[in-house]
């Protein structure tokens, strides 16, 4: 089976980096073709992960999509997803033989799907062959080579196994599910928490509150994940709560640092502006928010409605996080 990544990201090349400790070739799109001259003369991706040495000879650079779609039997899928669609307008090669992983943690704006059921509705991808790789694991670790964990979902088991046993290695530690829908959608929320944890912090709160925001956010993503796919899944495994934590707290995360820029006075869109990567949080607070405003059953999101209240309705931080601490537990 042949691999290609597309995407030139942090967690494009981190996944470059897994595939290249199993495989001979890689196939690697990306847009940048400065980069890709770069890569190819020095080794490095010049934006990302820098301390990463590639050895050239695996990787089949491109940047033409369907040059690296067209040569791979697997791909994966790693571009934001605010960029899925303008991407994918590119796209003159068909996919429908294609076995499909995205670890993309966001709703494509196009849609108001996730990434698997995006393929599934609009490229006619069966569940069968789409699959999601998620945590906890952070991009900047596997590049150093730290003990880190991934979450491989898919339908079809033996597919599931096929892209873990290639992610695999000394420092990175795989495991399997089929919880496909409920992986993707709390790969996306646990981003909404995490700026609502940089918020959080940039507003001057300590750790007692950070544990019991993280708690009730963890209890949030159960109810809302419940309404989005009922199935009976351990919210407080790795692939869920482990993800969450790692997000809310680490220092290398995007969406908290955005949400800390938010809490000490920043503008969304000077947040925006001073960060040199996405924040996938910011579209999907939309999106979620949006998602369960048309739940049968509602559901209680205090955390998601906090958030979306500051982004995108100009709610002032302090304000709506002292009326957040009212509805925490």
């Amino acid at each position: 089976m042949n691999f290609a990544v597309l995407g030139g990201g942090s967690w494009a090349t981190a996944i470059i980096k897994m595939l290249c400790e199993n495989q001979s070739k890689v196939g690697w799109y990306m847009r940048n073709l400065d980069a890709i001259s770069y890569i190819k003369q020095h080794k490095h991706n010049p934006n990302y992960l820098t301390s990463v040495t590639f050895n050239t000879e695996k990787l089949q650079l491109t940047d033409d999509i369907n040059i690296a779609i067209d040569n791979a039997d697997i791909l994966i899928f790693a571009i934001p997803s605010a960029f899925l669609g303008t991407e994918m307008k590119n796209l003159k090669v068909s996919i429908e033989d294609k076995i499909i992983f995205s670890a993309i943690k966001g709703i494509v704006p196009e849609t108001g799907l996730i990434v698997g059921e995006h393929f599934n509705k609009k490229y006619d991808i069966p569940f069968e062959n789409i699959g999601v790789i998620t945590g906890p694991c952070h991009a900047e670790e596997v590049a150093m080579e730290r003990l880190s964990y991934l979450t491989i979902a898919c339908a079809d088991e033996e597919k599931a196994h096929l892209v873990a046993n290639n992610l695999k290695s000394d420092y990175i530690k795989t495991k399997v599910t089929k919880d496909i829908i409920g992986t993707e959608y709390a790969a996306m929320l646990k981003n909404i928490y995490a700026i609502a944890a940089g918020i959080a912090h940039g507003l001057g709160y300590g750790d007692n509150f950070q544990s019991v925001l993280m708690s009730n956010a963890i209890r949030e993503m159960k109810r809302y994940t419940k309404r989005i796919y009922k199935i009976d899944r351990n919210i407080n495994e790795s692939a869920y709560l482990g993800d969450l934590l790692v997000t809310g707290y680490s220092t290398f995360s995007r969406n908290r640092m955005f949400g800390n820029m938010i809490g000490k006075g920043y503008t969304v869109k000077s947040a925006q502006m001073e960060m040199k990567m996405v924040a996938e949080g910011y579209y999907a607070a939309k999106s979620a928010y949006t998602i369960k405003s048309n739940f049968k059953k509602k559901a209680r999101t205090p955390i998601i409605d906090a958030v979306y209240e500051v982004l995108y309705n100009g709610g002032n931080a302090k304000k709506v996080f002292k009326a957040l601490t009212e509805k925490l537990d």
